[in-house]
């Protein structure tokens, strides 16, 4: 797992539009600054010189109460709590509601090489989505090599050696009306620490290479109804050579599972021959899954009818 380094720079070029944020202070330079906790800090208690726990790594907020607060003093005091507040390594500072800072203010932070930016949302909503923000920049990352699809709202990756069939089995998934999410690299989220939102790079969204014919545009070919942008990782399926496979699970009592980010992933392996619709075990695997998950499980619903079949003989008997 890997977590981005996440700069002023980055936060603002990902999430301006969405913030309505628009810089007013500080040089191209200072948005360099790096944000090193992902929430949200308001300022009011260092403001008024409580710096005891005042959590400066974060992206500062001015809203209405620091805002006035600071107008309420005078000139020189607050002079003396400018240059108090940036003295600390702050990242940036966002001005709520349009709230404009002074002259003297915003001299202050050119002079601590500190970005200064404004947006017209109320302070709360801007602390909120740019805490959402903030925390998806933050969470882990990985690459997890295999193609992903959505199977009825199953999020399934399927690994396998080269060759082994993987592109036909999820062109046929396609074509039965299942969406693709990534072909042969899949970046992963570590969401909450609860889930893994994977999704595929930028640069070969709605492409997927199939041997022997080349790289072909799945959107294109079969509709946007067969991309899905982003799902949340349900189960893993890895592809066999039929002789690599010795001892295979006949009834499925146990499932089995894989770590990815640390969180367990149910896997399943289903043995490759000539002859077999990986497609469609592909599909029922997937459909299995979802029943599991409601809390059905069929090969425990056979193995308590054997034994009371057997307990029903065995009284019989006496």
């Amino acid at each position: 797992m890997e977590r981005l380094i996440v700069t002023v720079e980055h936060f603002f070029k990902e999430h301006a539009e969405a913030l309505q944020l628009r810089r007013i202070g500080g040089g191209e330079e200072s948005l360099k600054l790096v944000i090193r906790e992902p929430t949200v800090n308001r300022p009011g208690l260092a403001l008024s010189g409580f710096t005891r726990y005042f959590a400066y790594k974060r992206v500062q907020v001015m809203g209405h109460a620091e805002v006035y607060y600071l107008r309420s003093l005078r000139p020189e005091e607050r002079q003396a709590r400018y240059a108090y507040l940036f003295a600390y390594k702050i990242p940036c500072i966002v001005f709520s509601r349009n709230l404009r800072p002074d002259r003297d203010f915003l001299a202050a932070a050119e002079q601590a090489c500190v970005p200064i930016f404004q947006t017209p949302l109320v302070t709360m909503k801007f602390i909120n989505l740019a805490t959402l923000a903030l925390e998806s920049m933050f969470a882990p990352r990985a690459t997890e090599l295999g193609s992903m699809i959505d199977i009825l709202g199953v999020g399934v990756i399927i690994r396998g050696e080269s060759g082994i069939g993987k592109s036909e089995a999820v062109l046929a998934l396609i074509e039965r009306g299942y969406s693709l999410v990534a072909d042969d690299v899949v970046k992963a989220t570590l969401v909450d620490g609860k889930e893994i939102l994977c999704t595929s790079s930028e640069l070969t969204r709605n492409h997927m290479e199939v041997r022997g014919i080349g790289i072909i545009n799945v959107a294109s070919m079969f509709g946007i109804k067969s991309i899905r942008h982003e799902k949340t990782l349900d189960l893993v399926i890895s592809l066999k050579a039929w002789n690599e496979v010795l001892d295979v699970d006949r009834l499925g009592m146990e499932q089995e599972f894989v770590t990815i980010m640390g969180l367990p992933i149910p896997h399943t392996t289903i043995p490759v021959r000539p002859g077999r619709d990986l497609a469609r075990l592909i599909e029922v695997a997937a459909f299995q899954t979802k029943l599991n998950k409601s809390g059905y499980n069929a090969a425990q619903e056979l193995n308590n009818r054997l034994i009371a079949q057997m307990t029903s003989d065995s009284s019989s008997s006496k």
